[in-house]
C-alpha cells in the first residue's frame, strides 16, 4: 500500500514550526540581551580597527594635520564607539529621562554616520574634479551646508 504523506502538508509543517523559533527569540530577554551584546562587540570591533588606522596613519605621517582621512577613521572611531557603547547599556539608556536626551544619544551617531560617509563623498569628489582640473573651492561649502541642513532637520523633528 502506498504512504499516504502529502509532500506539501510536510512543507507547511516544517515551516509552521520554523517560524517558532523568532517568537522564542523575540520573547526571551536571554537572547536579546545575547545579540544586544554581540552587536556592541562588533561596533567595538570596527571603532578599534578605526582607531589603529588612525594611529597609524598619525605615526607615519603627523605634519600633515588632520587630513580628510584621518577625520574619516576618527569619525568611524567615534560613530561605533558611541553605539557600542549604547547597546552595551541599553537598559541604562532606555530609562533615561527626559525621554528627548535618548534620542539625541541614540540618532547621534546615525548623524555622525552620515557626515562620516558624506566626507567620503567629499573625498572622492575632490579627487574627481583634481583629475578634471576643475576648481574644488565649492565642494567644502557644499559639504558643510548640505550636512547644517541634515542637522538641523535633525533638530526639528
Amino acid at each position: 500500500m502506498a504512504s499516504t504523506e502529502n509532500p506539501a502538508a510536510i512543507i507547511a509543517y516544517g515551516l509552521e514550526n520554523a517560524s517558532d523559533w523568532w517568537e522564542e527569540v523575540n520573547n526571551s530577554p536571554v537572547w536579546q540581551n545575547r545579540i544586544f551584546h554581540i552587536l556592541a562587540g562588533l561596533y567595538g570591533l570596527v571603532a578599534v580597527v578605526a582607531l589603529i588606522q588612525l594611529v597609524r596613519i598619525e605615526l607615519r605621517v603627523p605634519e600633515y594635520g588632520w587630513t580628510t582621512q584621518k577625520v574619516f577613521h576618527f569619525l568611524n572611531f567615534a560613530v561605533n564607539t558611541v553605539r557600542s557603547l549604547v547597546f552595551v547599556f541599553r537598559q541604562n539608556v532606555q530609562r533615561i529621562e527626559p525621554e528627548i536626551f535618548q534620542h539625541v544619544l541614540i540618532d547621534m551617531p546615525s548623524l555622525a554616520f552620515f557626515t562620516t560617509y558624506a566626507l567620503l563623498a567629499l573625498f572622492w569628489a575632490e579627487i574627481y574634479y583634481q583629475a578634471r582640473t576643475v576648481s574644488t573651492d565649492g565642494l567644502k561649502p557644499t559639504f558643510y551646508t548640505i550636512n547644517a541642513v541634515v542637522y538641523a532637520i535633525q533638530v526639528k523633528l
